[in-house]
């Protein structure tokens, strides 16, 4: 699902707190790509979907 993705972190720029949680997929053969910004709301699908890619051992990037 997440194959060659991009995941991180954004911060709240008045909290310095992460606030959701940027997807940003693969460029596809014309050059474009699908960025998701996930909500840290357990109840979202995405969220949980990355959730379960962190337990198979994967990071989630620090925000810049």
């Amino acid at each position: 699902m997440f194959k060659d993705c991009t995941i991180k972190y954004n911060k709240d720029l008045i909290t310095n707190k992460n606030c959701s949680i940027q997807v940003i997929y693969p460029n596809n053969e014309d050059g474009s790509h699908k960025e998701l910004s996930v909500p840290m709301v357990e109840d979202n699908t995405d969220h949980q979907n990355i959730q379960k890619w962190v337990e198979e051992g994967n990071t989630i990037e620090e925000a810049d």
